[in-house]
């Protein structure tokens, strides 16, 4: 992969990891257009191991949060006079990672090879839109992070595996579940964050691990770095950024996005410029 490349990967990763666009969707398209065999071993790897530039924006992004909710945790695990709201919420934080761990590894192949379609990508963008627009019709938003219980993240967090289709969003999944859970929006986009940090790690730790030698003699290691410092500096501007455009804004702008998007790509393949897959 050439430097240039992976620089831009890393940007569109950035940018799109947390608002509710898909980022492997685009990462699929960004890579097909620029002539990567998208279904290959060492592309799909290079898409799960650059999201860590994500995950570490979020992790010091909300560090005090992570800080607060880990030690009460721990805490409430040594001593059950200790067990407080963050306790409980730190439960419902691990509790709502478990089901795209256990989804992701019964159906990697098929994650890794034929819903890498730009079929299924363009189908995802447009359907999902239809989700997030009726959660952001029907949202409530009565309910705050202090009312988060272990169902709530458990539901959002099968909702989560959704996600595995590239083009229905992690976050637009996990944000449209919130919603319809009765979660403002500032909270719901909160939790996607949280429940990213253990999803988006285990994905890229299982490909460092098992296609160590593909990204070696593929798409390269050194390009994959790269792509994952940029990501990690633009994440973190669009992580602060999309929490305070969502405190004011609806989903509207991300919806009608997605919507012309896959239109564009559906169009872009039923007449042969690109190919699927």
């Amino acid at each position: 992969m050439e430097w240039w490349h992976a620089v831009l990967l890393g940007v569109i990763e950035g940018v799109t990891e947390f608002l509710p666009v898909s980022s492997t969707g685009h990462l699929t398209i960004a890579e097909k257009l620029l002539g990567y065999q998208i279904d290959d071993p060492s592309v799909t790897a290079f898409t799960a191991i650059i999201q860590v530039g994500a995950v570490l924006a979020t992790v010091i992004y909300l560090r005090k949060d992570i800080w607060r909710v880990g030690t009460a945790w721990l805490r409430g695990l040594a001593d059950d006079k200790k067990r407080k709201r963050d306790y409980k919420f730190g439960w419902a934080v691990l509790i709502g990672s478990i089901p795209i761990g256990v989804i992701g590894l019964l159906f990697k192949d098929e994650i890794e090879g034929v819903l890498r379609s730009l079929w299924f990508v363009a189908g995802a963008l447009i359907a999902w839109s239809a989700v997030m627009w009726l959660a952001d019709r029907a949202a409530k938003q009565n309910r705050g992070e202090q009312d988060t219980t272990w169902k709530d993240t458990l539901i959002i967090g099968l909702a989560q595996c959704l996600a595995l289709v590239p083009g229905v969003s992690r976050s637009g999944a996990t944000m449209s579940a919130g919603l319809l859970r009765g979660f403002d929006r500032v909270t719901v986009t909160r939790l996607s964050f949280f429940l990213s940090i253990p999803a988006l790690v285990a994905a890229a730790i299982l490909q460092t691990v098992t296609q160590f030698d593909e990204i070696s003699n593929g798409v390269g290691w050194g390009p994959t770095i790269l792509a994952t410092i940029v990501t990690f500096f633009v994440a973190y501007a669009a992580v602060d950024w999309l929490l305070k455009f969502i405190a004011k804004h609806d989903y509207s702008v991300f919806i009608w996005y997605r919507v012309v998007l896959g239109v564009t790509l559906m169009v872009l393949l039923a007449t042969d410029i690109i190919e699927p897959v």
